[in-house]
């Protein structure tokens, strides 16, 4: 019994160090401008932080995250799925190879693809666009559909498919009305994780967008000036761009969980 208090106990504490920060930000953002840095858990709570951040240019912000994570998550699943349904289920030569180099273009650091995307998008026209935003986030998040749906493919057996197409069934119809469905909740999981490295996105944000095409978390930077940190705004900002995503995990964490433990066996 004590031993079963004690494990209860270490996961509580650690459970406790690792919100810890996030806990923090939520106190800050209530926090009158006055009282902000102090350390007393004690303070007369204020919406102020908010109306001020919200009555802004940060609702453009927020909505362009949103359609550019929503964007580059539907495109992402459109071209990645059908791809890895061919790594599971084809056999062709230097499939091993094509499944690396897959997996290769997500491993190079993000700063190394600056200037190239740069001078691309301002021959294109794309900079400050929240379409183009959205295509560099479909670059990254390509290959982790591809593999992470690759898993949950291989786990779908493949005398299922044999009998669709036995009934008449053609290859890409027995591939979404059968193999599709039984992958559904690893195409959720898929789809949650593209949606939120999108979403989380600074590096490329900054330096791609200016006004008209600028998300969330580029937009609280611009709370930092050199007069001085508006640090209630900044904790504002942080708690709405954190919170979406937090709800959204919550609500789906059925699926999330059940998904990434399915890509986890193979039959």
């Amino acid at each position: 019994m004590l031993r079963a208090w004690l494990r209860y106990a270490l996961a509580a504490a650690l459970l406790l160090l690792v919100l810890s920060p996030a806990l923090w930000l939520v106190l800050m953002s209530f926090r009158p401008s006055a009282d902000i840095m102090s350390t007393s858990l004690a303070f007369r709570p204020t919406l102020r932080n908010y109306a001020a951040v919200w009555t802004g240019d940060f609702p453009a912000s927020f909505g362009h995250s949103l359609a550019a994570s929503l964007l580059s998550t539907g495109f992402s699943l459109v071209l990645g799925v059908p791809a890895a349904y061919v790594l599971a289920r084809w056999h062709f030569r230097g499939q091993r190879q094509v499944a690396m180099w897959i997996l290769v273009s997500r491993m190079a650091p993000p700063i190394a693809f600056t200037i190239p995307f740069f001078l691309a998008y301002t021959w294109l026209g794309l900079i400050d666009t929240v379409p183009g935003l959205a295509l560099i986030y479909v670059t990254f998040n390509l290959s982790l559909v591809v593999w992470t749906m690759k898993g949950f493919f291989d786990a779908v057996p493949r005398s299922l498919e044999e009998a669709a197409w036995i009934d008449g069934a053609g290859l890409w119809s027995a591939f979404a009305r059968v193999v599709l469905p039984l992958a559904g909740p690893g195409l959720a999981a898929t789809a949650i994780l593209c949606f939120i490295l999108s979403w989380n996105d600074f590096f490329f944000a900054l330096i791609l967008t200016r006004t008209e095409a600028m998300t969330a978390p580029v937009a609280i930077v611009n709370f930092m000036q050199y007069t001085g940190f508006e640090w209630g705004k900044i904790a504002a900002g942080g708690v709405s761009v954190m919170l979406p995503v937090l709800v959204f995990t919550l609500l789906v964490r059925r699926y999330l969980v059940s998904g990434l433990m399915a890509g986890g066996v193979k039959e």
